[in-house]
């Protein structure tokens, strides 16, 4: 008998069992290939729009993600530098190979994680209470708690033209009894698919027609504990498919199993394949592709923005069409999977199945798409679930705190009818949830349910007075003009002609901290993080000041607890739709049920009233820790 039992070793996977582990549970990692752990399936590549924000937040609450990728990353960028600071985002392409290795070492060397090579066939469920797993031999696994993270393995099928195979991805076979299972606990499951480009040997390109591509300097690490040695450092390379490449593909349509109706399942909007590209973007001549390595032992690169489930000759055709990749041997051709996932709705803010305690959903299976998402559900199922064996009540990071609060709320009050990626436009408190203040957003969190330890919380706090410290000293400290109007010159902006406060001249937009440090004493020693921080806090003063006054009044909402399986059908101020939408969704709070769609603020304020007048119900709740 163990306290967690996690079925899959992808990233949702080891996250669950690195954080249930560290937060002192017994745990056991159930893989049909323990040589698999965290294998990148696509693209061997970490973060992104949104997705670094979340690597962030992994590291900031104790998990692994942002660790392994800056000890396997060959090329590090933060992007959208051109824009405001919500938007930064860090991303970096890894030696699949070292990623791979480096997750399998950080499992299997951990002293309270057992691995277990079985498929699992079947739930083992009694008195609403998770019980453990039956293996596909049909050996039992007891545990207190289970974690799904089957990711595209459940009924897995993969095409490549008219081919189709049984597997959740190249080499591995499918979860064939799992979903059955699921089903018969109750839960609605859907279809969706993925899929991945070729592969192409390296040294059949010509890269010198391509735009070449370079990492920043200095590295911008996911970790908030950098490592102190990288691997070395590769470029990538841009180049664009062509009319031709665009006619190939077009006039083999028929043979595409997206297009001919033998792929059921739904693909991500966000992602397309390339065939599915120039149906719905039939105005465009080209598309960018990137040329991505895949490590540096191996002169196999991937071709990222080449999506496709055509065959496989097809696929070559199209390539060699491709500026640069004329005469492209293609080692390993794209393909399509479909698979299983449960619908979101029916799981609580835990990620546990309404109604079954002590199993938990996350990644693919609960209809997301990506690494980072995958890995951040993993990382707070694992946290529920090593509570639950710990008698302890749940954690709900929320929208105002995290990402991870605005993803686990959208999946578990809307659900989901298409692959779920996550975007910075879905959350609107974007500005407070920036990459580079993940640390101080959630240090309480994590120091209080054990992630991190004293060491690391004591110095996140006292990196939070720094920055209080010289954000203080700037809006005191004046700049004369001497000093000032050489640089304010240099900056095409308005000198002066009287001393100004040094936070008065870093909000004009030409202006950076670091162009003002020659001119205030006092500052040399503050770290590069401090001082962003600092010079983001200042600049954008009124809005986040604004944004912090929307998330506050929010939190009476958030914060109003809705009793379980309350009956809505006798609240007649309600609408009719209304009434339907939160009968149905069974929300936990009000800031829940005003997210539902089809649901009215009229009937918001309405349900309110009617939960404040019994005062049985008007129960307030902890935002951070609670039993949801």
């Amino acid at each position: 008998m163990t306290d967690v039992l996690v079925v899959g070793g992808g990233h949702a996977g080891v996250e669950a069992a690195c954080i249930a582990a560290k937060m002192g549970c017994s745990v056991a990692m159930m893989t049909m290939d323990s040589r698999a752990i965290s294998r990148m399936s696509c693209n061997p590549a970490i973060g992104g729009t949104a997705k670094g924000h979340l690597v962030r937040e992994i590291d900031a609450l104790g998990g692994v993600m942002a660790r392994l990728i800056d000890a396997t990353g060959i090329q590090f960028n933060m992007l959208n530098r051109s824009r405001g600071p919500a938007v930064w985002s860090p991303r970096a392409q890894a030696d699949r190979a070292a990623y791979g290795s480096a997750a399998c070492d950080i499992v299997n060397q951990h002293p309270r994680i057992e691995i277990i090579e079985d498929t699992t066939h079947s739930i083992i469920a009694k008195d609403r209470h998770v019980q453990g797993v039956v293996g596909a031999g049909g050996a039992e696994y007891r545990s207190r708690s289970v974690i799904i993270c089957a990711g595209t393995f459940m009924r897995g099928l993969m095409h490549s033209g008219e081919t189709q195979t049984q597997g959740g991805r190249t080499g591995e076979q499918a979860s064939v009894g799992l979903s059955a299972s699921l089903k018969e606990i109750g839960l609605e499951l859907g279809r969706f698919k993925t899929g991945t480009p070729p592969r192409v040997d390296g040294d059949t390109i010509d890269r010198s027609v391509m735009q070449r591509q370079d990492g920043d300097e200095p590295i911008p690490f996911f970790s908030f504990d950098p490592p102190d040695r990288v691997l070395e450092q590769v470029p990538c390379w841009l180049t664009q498919t062509t009319p031709a490449t665009h006619d190939i593909l077009r006039d083999n349509l028929h043979l595409s199993p997206l297009f001919s109706g033998q792929i059921e399942g739904i693909g991500p909007r966000y992602c397309p394949s390339v065939e599915d590209k120039i149906v719905r973007f039939a105005d465009k001549d080209s598309h960018q592709v990137f040329i991505e390595p895949e490590g540096l032992g191996t002169n196999e690169v991937y071709v990222n923005g080449f999506s496709t489930s055509m065959p496989p000759q097809v696929q070559l055709d199209a390539l060699h069409t491709i500026p640069g990749m004329e005469s492209a041997v293609m080692t390993r051709a794209g393909y399509a999977v479909e698979y299983d996932y449960v619908n979101p709705i029916q799981l609580s803010s835990r990620l546990e199945v309404l109604g079954l305690e002590g199993l938990y959903l996350a990644g693919q299976v609960c209809g997301t798409s990506g690494y980072e998402e995958a890995a951040a559900q993993g990382l707070m199922a694992g946290i529920n679930a090593a509570r639950t064996c710990q008698e302890l009540g749940g954690v709900v990071i929320g929208r105002d705190q995290a990402y991870i609060g605005v993803m686990i709320d959208d999946l578990v009050t809307k659900g989901v009818d298409e692959p779920y990626r996550l975007f910075t436009s879905r959350a609107e408190h974007r500005l407070l949830l920036r990459q580079d203040s993940a640390d101080l957003r959630l240090c309480d969190v994590a120091h209080s349910v054990g992630t991190i330890d004293s060491t690391t919380y004591r110095r996140r706090r006292a990196k939070n007075d720094e920055i209080d410290r010289v954000s203080e000293f700037l809006n005191r400290s004046n700049v004369t003009p001497e000093k000032a109007n050489p640089i304010l010159l240099s900056r095409s902006t308005t000198p002066i002609e009287e001393p100004r406060r040094a936070a008065q001249l870093l909000r004009r937009p030409e202006i950076r901290l670091a162009d003002l440090l020659p001119a205030v004493k006092g500052l040399s020693t503050i770290g590069n993080e401090v001082l962003t921080q600092v010079e983001i806090e200042i600049k954008y003063e009124g809005y986040l000041a604004r944004d912090r006054h929307r998330a506050a009044k929010q939190s009476t909402l958030e914060n109003r607890l809705i009793p379980t399986e309350f009956d809505y059908s006798n609240v007649t101020v309600l609408s009719n739709e209304s009434r339907q939408k939160l009968s149905h969704s069974q929300p936990r709070t009000l800031g829940q049920a005003s997210r539902i769609p089809g649901v009215r603020p009229a009937d918001i304020s309405a349900l309110a009233v009617v939960l404040e007048r019994d005062r049985r119900f008007a129960t307030q709740i902890d935002p951070v820790i609670h039993d949801s």
